[in-house]
């Protein structure tokens, strides 16, 4: 299956319907996908924290957030998760393109990529990296799972998930 399709497909099956999202090349046919669908609220965030407060507030009004993102934005966020999303217990599904991976060609990735997984873990994120065949069902039980114990999870989706066909 399409990998931004899968993973669209489970935001579907989740009944996400509020979305923040920064760019990412990996991410640009699932993000456009998700700006398409006229059930899900779509906003582009100049930053991930600011992802994090939009996505608290849409939280707050009753939506079922996800923050889409590359993994460098998972470093610029740490401080907005810890102190919004952990601390007042708001679930959050975080999809995120794991740059700095095996298969790399961009060197300034690579000590992020090596450290997302010690971040996550470090802040007691759950976190998934599902192949896409994988994807539709990972992503839609990682927001029951948030939703159930109002916290965060990520969802890890590095190079070689986004190359397979």
């Amino acid at each position: 299956m399409n990998p931004s399709l899968a993973v669209y497909r489970g935001l579907k099956c989740a009944g996400i319907n509020f979305a923040a999202s920064v760019p990412c090349v990996n991410l640009q046919q699932f993000l456009r996908m998700v700006g398409e669908d006229p059930e899900i609220i779509h906003v582009t965030v100049t930053r991930e924290e600011e992802g994090v407060g939009v996505c608290c507030g849409a939280w707050m009004g009753g939506r079922k957030p996800a923050l889409l993102m590359q993994n460098s934005g998972l470093g610029n966020s740490i401080n907005a998760l810890a102190s919004l999303d952990l601390l007042f217990k708001v679930p959050l599904l975080m999809i995120i393109s794991h740059r700095g991976c095996e298969g790399e060609p961009i060197i300034g990735q690579v000590p992020m990529g090596k450290l997302t997984p010690k971040l996550l873990d470090a802040m007691q994120i759950l976190r998934f990296s599902p192949s896409p065949d994988q994807a539709k069902e990972v992503v839609a039980q990682a927001w029951n799972l948030a939703e159930e114990r109002r916290s965060l999870v990520a969802v890890l989706l590095d190079l070689q998930f986004w190359r397979t066909k």
